[in-house]
């Protein structure tokens, strides 16, 4: 039996298949920065392991040790990686200016943050519950916020 299709199906088809490649088209035309893309998802990832690391926290109940060690070792090896993602001022995404003009500044706050998730997982390893990871879960936290004070543009 054959079908028939009306010229009112294959327009709908057509503008489907039409919207559909212009949108992707734009998607494409808007490139990131590589640098900025990095940094935003190593960023990302720093806060999906606070997240977890925070719902321990708000439920001392739910600690799991060794979840926790593993985020917080994630922590401290990645820490040192955004660094080098914000040499190109050209790049700037979602950072100041200060960044690039109060150099020192930023370095000083990069270095915090390194040494803040090292004790965290200095303070993971031994843990046995939350309040033993607190101080140190804490500082990571004040120096995420220290940072992005100073040096990242406040999102609306």
């Amino acid at each position: 039996m054959a079908q028939i299709h009306s010229n009112r199906s294959l327009k709908s088809i057509f503008g489907i298949t039409l919207m559909a490649a212009t949108l992707g088209l734009t998607a494409c035309s808007t490139p990131v920065d590589p640098d900025v893309k990095a940094r935003q998802d190593i960023m990302k990832n720093f806060g999906d392991a606070m997240k977890v690391m925070g719902g321990m926290a708000k439920e001392p109940d739910t600690f799991d040790a060794d979840v926790f060690k593993e985020q917080a070792a994630f922590l401290a090896e990645e820490s040192k990686n955004p660094w080098s993602h914000f040499n190109n001022k050209d790049a700037a995404g979602n950072a100041k200016e200060a960044v690039w003009s109060n150099v020192d500044g930023f370095k000083t706050e990069a270095e915090s943050f390194q040494k803040a998730t090292a004790e965290l997982n200095a303070a993971a390893q031994t843990a046995t519950s939350i309040d033993d990871a607190m101080p140190a879960f804490k500082a990571v936290g004040d120096s995420c916020k220290s940072c992005h004070t100073d040096f990242q543009v406040k999102k609306d």
